[in-house]
């Protein structure tokens, strides 16, 4: 137990590391954009004491390291700064967005992890059949094909040829919950088809690794059906890369979520921040930025602790 707990305190220290390099990746990456921010805010027909005020007011006079200290110090207390474009606080404007980006991934991931675990293992059950040989074209295509291609191609059909589902997902704080899924059905459906490809083939390569295992085979000869050892025996010893695929996966459906909201108007995060380029609103583009990349590292260390926890090898250290 020493041994895991100490695996996990590295792993641990590895994120945040991690997360104050990528903090600072961030901040030169805005900080060393061409133009001047504040110029560009105010339009080249803005005085030149506007612009040094407005510079004064973003703390532009001050040397970098000074800012990026105080900006991450902020960040640290939770004040995430004042949008330039609305003068609201950046935490106001990022609860909602990324609560709104939330539920779009969680609603992704109810309808692709049962997919691809399910046809993970009917790939596994009857390998190199057609069925086998038809889902990996499918997935193979669903992995080649762009989001935004996706999106438009299920908008020009249940949206315009069928008019089955809406082809923007207009929601506010005030969307009844059922009207919320049935408006995030179809950006819902575009995340669904882009990762479930992804788990699918992990789920059938872990479970298709463990067929030719030796209990496997003892299990075979004992006369249990191959889809009972399937389900009871390989795949609670495969859980460890395929949790580690789908969490992944999950990471990507919050973090990658940008062109999926910006094709159907979404009013989520990744929303905000290509506005927010637009307006070149600098705190809210790193702000944005960041709470992106602090959820992909805190997936990914999930992923990490949940293989750790899910491999007997470390469970049961010699």
């Amino acid at each position: 137990m020493n041994d895991i707990l100490r695996m996990l305190a590295q792993r641990l220290s590895l994120g945040l590391v991690t997360l104050f390099a990528i903090s600072l990746i961030i901040f030169l990456g805005v900080s060393l954009l061409p133009g001047d921010a504040a110029q560009a805010i105010l339009g080249q027909s803005a005085t030149p004491e506007t612009v040094a005020a407005l510079r004064l007011q973003m703390g532009l006079d001050q040397p970098g390291y000074i800012r990026y200290f105080s900006w991450l110090g902020g960040i640290l207390q939770g004040d995430f700064g004042i949008s330039i474009s609305n003068q609201r606080p950046i935490g106001e404007l990022l609860g909602g967005r990324f609560a709104n980006t939330l539920f779009l991934a969680v609603m992704a991931a109810i309808i692709s992890v049962p997919i691809a675990l399910t046809l993970g293992i009917l790939a596994a059950l009857h390998r190199n059949s057609v069925y086998d040989r038809m889902v990996n074209v499918v997935t193979l295509s669903s992995i080649s094909t762009p989001e935004f291609f996706v999106s438009y191609i299920l908008i020009l059909i249940f949206a315009v040829s069928l008019g089955w589902f809406p082809s923007l997902a207009n929601v506010s704080p005030d969307t009844p919950f059922f009207a919320r899924i049935y408006a995030c059905i179809l950006p819902a459906t575009t995340l669904t088809l882009v990762v479930v490809a992804h788990m699918m083939r992990m789920t059938r390569a872990a479970i298709i690794s463990l067929l030719a295992s030796p209990y496997i085979e003892m299990a075979a000869l004992k006369g249990i059906p191959r889809w009972q050892i399937i389900v009871r025996h390989a795949l609670p010893n495969a859980w460890a890369p395929i949790i580690n695929v789908i969490v992944i996966n999950l990471a990507y459906l919050i973090v990658g979520v940008v062109i999926v909201e910006v094709v159907f108007v979404y009013p989520g995060l990744g929303q905000l921040l290509v506005d927010s380029v637009q307006r070149r609103d600098l705190p809210v583009v790193q702000a944005c930025s960041l709470i992106f990349a602090a959820t992909y590292v805190l997936l990914n260390l999930t992923a990490d602790i949940l293989s750790i926890l899910t491999n007997p090898r470390l469970l049961h250290p010699k």
